[in-house]
C-alpha cells in the first residue's frame, strides 16, 4: 500500500495553495500524519516511506511514541475515547492548536478520533486529506472512518469486500 499512497500524494493530495502557505522552510509538502495510539499508530509507521522528501509532523497520544520516528517532529494530544467528552473537547481543541501552527499541505490518518478531527479541520484550512481505515476493521468501516468519508479527499479501507466506487477505496493493506 505505501507505493499506493505515494501515487495518492503525488496525485490526488497535490496541494492547492500558494506555495509559501503549508510548506516547510525548504519548500517541501507538509504533512501531518495523526493517528491514536496502538495499531493505528504502528499502521501509521508503516507509511512513513511514502512521506519521504516532506515535511512531517507526527501527532498521536502517546508521548512514548517519540523514539519511534527519531528526527521528525512529534506532537502529543490527549487520549479520549468517545465516551469522555471533556476529555474529547480537550483533544479536538489540542488538534486544531496544531492543524492552524503547522499548516499541513496534506493530513494522512489511520484513525480513530484524532484522525477524524484533523481530517475536518484540514479541510478546513485548504488541506488535502486521506483517511485509511484500521486494518481492523474486516467487518466493516469504523464509526470514524464513516465520519471521516463524508469529509477527507480520500478514504480507503485495508479489505476489498470494503471498498464502495466513489466513496471509499481500496489499494491494498499497510500491514
Amino acid at each position: 500500500m505505501s507505493s499506493s499512497i505515494a501515487n495518492l500524494d503525488s496525485a490526488d493530495l497535490q496541494e492547492s495553495r500558494p506555495a509559501e502557505v503549508g510548506r516547510s522552510n525548504k519548500g517541501r509538502r507538509k504533512i501531518l500524519a495523526i493517528s491514536s495510539r496502538g495499531g493505528h499508530w504502528i499502521q501509521l509507521l508503516r507509511l512513513r516511506p511514502a512521506f519521504e522528501g516532506s515535511d512531517v509532523v507526527f501527532v498521536t497520544t502517546e508521548p512514548e511514541y517519540r523514539s519511534m520516528v527519531d528526527g521528525a517532529r512529534f506532537r502529543v494530544i490527549t487520549e479520549a475515547t468517545r465516551n469522555e467528552k471533556l476529555r474529547m473537547l480537550t483533544m479536538l481543541l489540542q488538534i486544531f492548536w496544531i492543524v492552524l501552527r503547522e499548516r499541513p499541505t496534506s493530513v494522512v490518518t489511520t484513525g480513530a478520533a484524532p484522525g477524524y478531527f484533523a481530517v475536518r479541520l484540514g479541510k478546513l484550512l485548504g488541506a488535502k486529506t486521506l483517511w485509511i481505515d484500521s486494518i481492523a476493521n474486516a467487518e466493516e468501516l469504523s464509526l470514524s472512518g464513516r465520519l471521516a468519508s463524508k469529509h477527507a479527499d480520500v478514504t480507503l479501507t485495508q479489505w476489498s469486500h470494503l471498498a464502495a466506487p466513489g466513496i471509499v477505496g481500496h489499494c491494498g493493506a499497510v500491514i
